[in-house]
């Protein structure tokens, strides 16, 4: 038994006392990982985990990778739901000339009609997921808050992975002709709305897979089943296309493609709903009506901002600058098809090459993390993905070499900043309210993915439709967290906590 554990135990069974004195955040790594006994309900001795669960778990990070690499970022999204295909056909037979599709980034060819109805599709592919993030940060803590109190994560889970499948089969059904772009627009945001709510009753389970000790370990595990789940998935479709199987000209093979992802999400999350177990009701979430919920939170983020004033202002933070990051990756294939020329094949390579740095750049966020401390992990992140965008809008003329090496360097980056993240907030959060602060955390991303989307579209209206202006709606949320960011009181790194 350490020393430190009469007083975890002290803490524990005062608990319910409205006298208690908030606990200051852990001062050392010994204090972190005994808080994190909270929320594992584990606090005097290690668990076995059997595989099996540690396995099942993770592998339904794999299969809902595809509906973000493959659908979203890099397939179906850029090459098909955004392209000539739902273009009236005589504005889309305007733009090609020669046989090759003209360049809309000039300003020569902006102002033709062909250009501007693909910007057009750009901007109201923006204003859709825009709606996506109001939804998901309006119905995500109240949904999972029900889900605490009442112990059915999995049923929750299950329900809107459900959904998520039903959103990629009717993807899947979606001809290439213009009547029907904005029902493949619909059907994007709604599978983005439950896919955001099924990945918080997924990442609830995690305390039923992993103990105090292995948290980081099975949660980085998550992380790496699901990029490699999405690299598979693009090899798959890479192969098919220089088989002759697929043919990115023709709209049958973006149907096709949705209907792989389907079949793929269908199976591989079958696992998790079998062998992994419920984990037991919060005993500190009220179970209180769907209105009353929003109360609830409320609440929650007023003590925060009363007795917890660096995690408040992190969580504010972390909102803002966490909703570039995401949209660097919905929105950067788009500009990779529509400024740099990139052809489906290309974008697929692209994909894979992207998850594939993003990977290994995330496994190697942690020692960062340790030597520097993480919130200079994330500004300097941060900091190199807003230069990154402006070297793409200022020099877009110099080709796909740029926008290669510049994605790259952002996938790079990309990685240490979310891994970072979650190790700065796990440094402030007061110790006991592990649960409370983490789904927060979820919270408040949601409640600000709302903020790129829309600038992006706002900045591609305000330049008359031309594409490459879009990166500049995403530079400035993500300047706006760093800024942000940059007043939070900073944790302590490793070194520093141990002495």
């Amino acid at each position: 038994m350490s020393d430190s554990e009469p007083e975890l135990r002290a803490a524990q069974a005062s608990a319910s006392d409205a006298t208690r004195v908030p606990t200051p955040p852990p001062t050392t790594d010994t204090d972190a990982l005994e808080s994190l006994a909270v929320l594992f309900q584990d606090s005097t001795e290690e668990r076995e985990i059997p595989r099996k669960q540690v396995v099942s778990w993770a592998f339904w990070d794999w299969a809902t990778q595809p509906f973000n690499s493959v659908l979203l970022t890099f397939v179906w999204v850029p090459s098909f739901l955004v392209s000539p295909f739902f273009l009236d056909p005589a504005v889309a037979a305007s733009g090609v000339v020669n046989g090759t599709a003209i360049d809309c980034d000039t300003p020569a060819n902006a102002a033709t009609e062909y250009c501007s109805a693909l910007g057009g599709l750009d901007a109201n592919l923006g204003w859709g997921i825009m709606v996506a993030g109001i939804l998901i940060a309006l119905l995500a803590p109240v949904l999972g808050q029900r889900a605490d109190a009442t112990g059915r994560r999995k049923r929750t889970l299950a329900v809107f992975t459900s959904l998520l499948i039903a959103a990629q089969l009717a993807m899947a059904i979606v001809p290439g002709v213009p009547a029907f772009f904005w029902f493949g627009v619909a059907m994007i945001a709604f599978g983005s709305v439950v896919s955001e709510i099924a990945g918080a009753s997924y990442n609830a389970l995690i305390v039923s897979v992993a103990t105090p000790r292995t948290v980081g370990k099975v949660s980085g595990l998550g992380w790496g089943f699901g990029y490699i789940g999405g690299i598979i998935a693009l090899v798959i479709v890479v192969a098919l296309i220089l088989t002759g199987v697929l043919d990115g000209t023709q709209a049958i093979t973006f149907q096709l493609v949705a209907a792989g992802a389907t079949v793929w999400t269908l199976v591989f999350a079958i696992p998790i709903f079998f062998n992994v177990p419920e984990p037991p009701a919060s005993a500190e979430t009220k179970r209180v009506g769907f209105f009353a919920g929003y109360v609830e939170l409320f609440r929650s983020i007023a003590r925060l901002w009363r007795n917890h004033r660096p995690t408040f202002w992190f969580l504010l933070a972390s909102a803002v600058y966490r909703d570039g990051l995401a949209a660097v990756f919905t929105f950067g294939s788009v500009i990779a098809a529509r400024v740099f020329g990139f052809g489906f094949q290309d974008l697929v390579i692209f994909g894979v090459a992207l998850n594939l740095v993003a990977g290994i750049s995330t496994i190697l966020a942690g020692r960062l993390d340790d030597r520097f401390g993480p919130k200079g992990v994330i500004l300097t992140a941060i900091g190199g993905i807003v230069a990154c965008c402006l070297a793409v809008f200022v020099f877009a003329s110099s080709g796909q070499l740029l926008f290669w090496i510049a994605g790259l360097v952002l996938a790079s980056l990309v990685g240490p900043a979310q891994a970072a993240s979650r190790s700065f907030l796990a440094r402030v959060t007061p110790q006991g309210q592990e649960g409370e602060i983490f789904g927060l955390y979820a919270t408040t991303g949601r409640a600000a993915s709302w903020m790129a989307p829309l600038l992006w579209g706002a900045f591609i209206a305000i330049a008359g439709n031309q594409t490459v202006y879009g990166i500049l709606g995403i530079a400035l949320v993500l300047a706006a967290g760093f800024v942000l960011l940059f007043f939070v009181k900073a944790p302590a790194p490793r070194e520093e906590i141990s002495r």
